[in-house]
């Protein structure tokens, strides 16, 4: 079999409502496409049926497969997923399709910036966010102050679970990741600024989903202590 040009990493926990809907329209969106491409469902130790309804889109597609996972966290299903990724890209995408599947010719060549890492931001000129509720975008955008002053001067959001990876930034990256939940974002960004890897900002349209695994006060509060264990770790690489 010849390298997918794109590999979309799906990482799940628990899925079981729309895993269905979500693959379906992955599906129908990269069969249209001129690549090849395949999808990596990392999934994070399910305990309902995700793992099952991932396996009868399996049955009718060979370039699809899942990892089974012992539960350690998003972090932890995200670089497993692309570490077993093929793709030339790689593609991070939320199972809830919060960033709709069809932008992501904004993050590929040719349409996307050439840097090796290339995020999707909710906050540029051109970014939409649908549905937010004020008090979570409010939190949202003083941890990201937070990280700007502490590990990213000069990204507006890490935390857009939409990104792009070459396959050779994540052969590089994903190996020294070291936190298993939701900063994971920030220490892939902070290890690419050591690595001189190049990236880039890419507006997209964001949909808040209801049944999203964000617990605002408990995760915002881990998220910030994984800060600190970021600029400890990382104090001496290069």
């Amino acid at each position: 079999m010849p390298q997918p040009f794109l590999s979309v990493v799906i990482p799940t926990f628990n899925e079981e409502t729309r895993i269905s809907g979500t693959l379906s329209r992955v599906i129908e969106y990269l069969t249209a496409q001129d690549y090849q491409w395949e999808i990596v469902v990392a999934d994070d130790g399910s305990i309902d049926h995700t793992t099952s309804l991932v396996g009868l889109e399996i049955a009718a597609h060979s370039n699809i497969r899942i990892l089974h996972l012992p539960h350690r966290g998003k972090g932890w299903a995200v670089k497993n997923g692309m570490l077993a990724a093929e793709g030339e890209y790689r593609v991070i995408s939320d199972a809830d399709l919060s960033v709709p599947i069809e932008q992501v010719d904004r993050l590929l060549p040719p349409l996307g910036p050439d840097a090796e890492i290339v995020l999707g931001s909710r906050e540029t000129p051109i970014s939409s966010r649908i549905g937010e509720p004020p008090g979570r975008h409010f939190m949202g955008r003083v941890f990201n102050r937070l990280v700007a002053l502490l590990v990213a001067p000069g990204l507006a959001d890490t935390q857009c679970g939409f990104k792009c990876f070459s396959a050779e930034a994540a052969q590089d990256l994903f190996p020294r990741l070291t936190l298993d939940g939701f900063a994971f974002d920030v220490e892939l960004v902070h290890l690419a600024r050591k690595r001189g890897l190049s990236y880039s900002e890419v507006g997209v349209d964001w949909y808040y989903q209801t049944e999203s695994k964000v617990r605002p006060l408990q995760d915002a509060l881990a998220m910030m202590l994984d800060l600190l264990k970021i600029r400890w770790r990382h104090r001496d690489s290069h």
